[in-house]
């Protein structure tokens, strides 16, 4: 009986130690997995660079001692450029870093965790997202999917795009061929703008023989890269389309569920970091950008008309109303976004919009 209970009293302990051990042995395992990208090689931001996705991972991998090691793959290297919302899905690969407006099709919300046209600026953005209903309604939206999303990158307002004529009146828009994504390409499209959907990579082309009219990408830095001041001399400053641009993290729910909590953690704060490092970026490069393409390209750099600009806020309204109206969780996304933004700009309006007009 004595022996009996000796084994049992030691077999106990053995169970008890051995606990600890396996979740120290989990929490050890290493993981290699596979990030997707929408743009092609060598993209400033968007592909090398600070704050960009592989600096993403290079910063997964130095936090983590190694055992989280995310291999890149730029557009066309594994996949087609706006593939990646169905590899991470079908969980081809583990992750894919884009922008949720190229998902409008298959989830109408998404758009509106990229940017809303006369929306949010960063600053209100990023606090929606990680103090306000913004990430939790991201991952509630992608859960029946199987994904989960966080914030990974913002270029900050974006440049209303390149035209080859001037736009002086609304009129001056119906008929244009424009490569433009998200809200703001339905927005167009009810001005009788024939909207196109390109990667980047195949926007200066299409602009240079005329299979488009106008072309939206980024900013000065990134357009200038692109040479779209080759194809097109009429530059529009005003970014009511993008005022901001979120880059977003994409992640299959089964592999990051297997993931230990403290790889978790680190993913969150080298995606966090590379949202802050990825505009502070931004904001550098492009002055002097765009002073060269003025200075040294014949480059027109100027505001949308008055008039054309209130004519797009008010379809701007009209647009997003119709879309929260067609589609319950577009609703749910809507309001949220709008209460906050409503919210935010009663504090902007005594801070930074003071602050800018001194």
């Amino acid at each position: 009986m004595t022996l009996s209970r000796r084994h049992l009293v030691a077999g106990s302990a053995g169970l008890a130690l051995a606990a600890p051990a396996l979740v120290r042995a989990r929490s050890r395992s290493a993981f290699t997995w596979r990030m997707t990208n929408a743009y092609g090689p060598g993209s400033p931001f968007y592909v090398q660079g600070p704050g960009s996705p592989t600096d993403f991972c290079k910063k997964v991998e130095e936090m983590s001692g190694g055992r989280l090691k995310i291999q890149h793959f730029a557009a066309g290297e594994l996949i087609p450029a706006l593939e990646g919302f169905d590899a991470v899905a079908k969980g081809m690969v583990e992750m894919n870093a884009a922008n949720a407006y190229f998902w409008a099709g298959k989830v109408p919300a998404a758009q509106y965790f990229t940017t809303v046209p006369f929306g949010m600026n960063t600053q209100g953005m990023n606090a929606w997202l990680y103090h306000g209903d913004g990430l939790k309604l991201w991952h509630e939206l992608y859960a029946p999917l199987g994904l989960i999303a966080f914030p990974m990158g913002n270029t900050g307002v974006q440049m209303t795009g390149w035209f080859r004529k001037p736009i002086n009146s609304v009129a001056d828009l119906n008929g244009l061929k424009m490569r433009i994504p998200g809200l703001a390409g339905k927005v167009y499209a009810s001005l009788g703008v024939a909207v196109r959907l390109l990667p980047g990579g195949e926007i200066f082309p299409a602009l240079e023989r005329g299979v488009i009219d106008a072309a939206e990408f980024v900013g000065p830095f990134q357009d200038r890269r692109l040479g779209l001041h080759r194809a097109a001399k009429f530059y529009y400053t005003t970014g009511w389309h993008e005022p901001t641009n979120v880059t977003e993290l994409l992640i299959n729910k089964k592999a990051w569920d297997s993931l230990p909590k403290d790889l978790q953690a680190i993913v969150q704060a080298a995606a966090q970091a590379c949202n802050n490092e990825s505009l502070a970026w931004c904001e550098a490069v492009n002055a002097d950008a765009l002073a060269d393409l003025v200075a040294n390209h014949g480059v027109r750099a100027a505001p949308l008309p008055p008039d054309v600009v209130a004519r797009l806020k008010e379809v701007t309204a009209d647009t997003l109303e119709a879309g929260a109206k067609a589609d319950p969780a577009t609703r749910k996304v809507h309001d949220a976004f709008m209460a906050f933004r409503k919210k935010h700009e009663s504090w902007a309006a005594v801070s930074e919009k003071t602050f800018l007009f001194l």
